[in-house]
């Protein structure tokens, strides 16, 4: 009869239903994410946390002299000092942030995974994926940030390697030396709600419009771009947040000056410009490498999961 919907079939139902693989896929997904990551972000990475650390001490005018005079001074393989952490961290902490990003939907999704999301709800499933991943996070970046800020070379070096780093601090804070910077790492990842969430903003928006051909755009470049847009305002937002806490986790052992009191710190020593060091690579870097690794997160999971939407 007109006007009225038929009812799911069972096996209707059961497709619609999240299955283990679905709630995989994600995990899976995300080690191609971090190595994506690795391999374009890393060396704007470190001109960042040079720039971040250093603040107004007068080693770098900016960041295209931090760059020369990283290369200069050290080589260019000094862009990718405490890379070794990070090809195993950031390969775990997208395993870890992208997985529970997908677990956190369905679970707001009832296990439906054709239920459509709002925007509120997207943001949501970020902000948990944010404090879920900075358990795994806290660690990697304390390590590679410490890695990093070595200038010295040979002998003169105070760690040689993530090792070294690692034994320091469980001497320096006891056995969760490691997790020194949760509490700074949680709240930058907080953030993580607004990236999610201007990332469904950005794709939806991106869906609307219509190619010259007059079809939608593909959803390969809508992921690209959506990831990329997202990533920027992510870190417009959160930039003065993530100069506090890498200057938090990088101070000399044991830390003199607490999270909380950091902020004050940087306003009194640096004023506001303080809070933006190394922001301008950290905004350039954002846009290929989180386009790049959300793009490759997202196609991996629909090839996981068997979907075909192009």
């Amino acid at each position: 009869m007109s006007g009225m919907t038929s009812t799911p079939t069972p096996a209707q139902v059961q497709a619609q239903m999240a299955t283990t693989r679905d709630r995989l896929a994600g995990f899976a997904a995300g080690f191609a994410s971090g190595a994506t990551k690795l391999l374009v972000g890393h060396p704007f990475d470190t001109v960042k946390i040079r720039c971040q650390i250093e603040g107004g001490h007068g080693r770098f005018r900016g960041p295209l002299d931090c760059l020369a005079s990283t290369v200069r001074n050290e080589g260019a393989r000094a862009l990718y000092k405490g890379a070794s952490i990070p090809l195993v961290g950031w390969a775990a902490m997208d395993a870890v942030q992208l997985g529970s990003l997908s677990n956190y939907r369905l679970l707001l999704q009832g296990g439906d995974k054709t239920r459509q999301l709002s925007h509120l709800q997207h943001a949501l499933a970020g902000l948990g994926a944010g404090w879920t991943v900075a358990l795994v996070a806290s660690p990697v970046e304390i390590i590679k940030m410490r890695l990093q800020m070595q200038y010295a070379s040979g002998a003169a070096r105070q760690f040689r390697g993530p090792r070294d780093v690692a034994r320091h601090l469980m001497r320096t804070y006891g056995a969760l030396g490691l997790w020194h910077g949760l509490p700074a790492t949680l709240a930058q990842r907080s953030f993580f709600f607004f990236l999610w969430g201007s990332y469904d903003v950005y794709s939806q928006w991106l869906r609307s419009l219509r190619m010259p051909s007059g079809s939608a755009p593909p959803e390969k470049l809508v992921n690209f771009l959506a990831g990329g847009m997202a990533a920027n305002t992510f870190w417009t937002l959160c930039y003065p947040v993530d100069v506090v806490k890498n200057r938090y986790m990088t101070q000399p052992d044991p830390s003199a000056i607490p999270f909380r009191r950091m902020f004050a710190h940087v306003l009194r020593t640096e004023g506001v410009p303080g809070f933006f060091r190394g922001f301008v690579p950290s905004f350039i870097r954002s846009f290929p490498t989180n386009a790049s690794a959300i793009f490759v997160w997202e196609s991996t999971v629909r090839l996981l999961r068997g979907e075909t939407r192009e």
